[in-house]
């Protein structure tokens, strides 16, 4: 399986992140949701699954940071942009919105895509999970939940790094 994301001059395009129109966010928080790009998807593979973390976080948070999980995501050589917003076809997961070490809390943004907003360049790392049945797992699941659920379902899972500018 190969996964890629358009870049523009080798980041996250802007409206995907730190730098998206006001239109494009919530709270001042990213909300719109960059396409990504899937070929070569496994034969039996029934579903898809995505995370999308900042390690470069740790640091700052003092955890690696959770943009964005789903799954039982339909498969498709595409996941739009926007998806997230849309919520068709894909359960969404909790992003580190939700940790009690945060000083922001929304049901609106938990569970979806949370873009970007790094204070210097970051590289966030996509992971995309082909897999041989869909989890069951209800939206608001946690990270932990899709691990446990994708372990045994695993076909082939593939990650690439997503620049984004600080």
């Amino acid at each position: 399986m190969k996964i890629s994301v358009d870049l523009l001059d080798g980041y996250l395009p802007d409206q995907f992140g730190k730098y998206a129109p006001e239109e494009y966010t919530l709270h001042g928080f990213p909300t719109r949701s960059f396409p990504i790009n899937i070929s070569e998807i496994p034969a039996g593979t029934k579903a898809l699954a995505l995370t999308f973390i900042d390690y470069d976080a740790v640091p700052v948070a003092g955890f690696p940071w959770i943009h964005w999980i789903a799954t039982d995501i339909d498969v498709t050589d595409q996941i739009p942009e926007n998806a997230s917003i849309l919520d068709q076809g894909l359960v969404q997961g909790k992003n580190s919105s939700v940790s009690k070490y945060i000083d922001f809390n929304d049901p609106a943004i938990e569970a979806r895509y949370l873009g970007p907003k790094p204070p210097a360049d970051h590289d966030y790392t996509l992971t995309v999970y082909a897999l041989s049945e869909k989890t069951g797992l209800q939206p608001g699941f946690y990270l932990n939940d899709l691990m446990r659920q994708t372990k045994q379902r695993t076909i082939e899972k593939v990650t690439i790094e997503v620049p984004s500018r600080g």
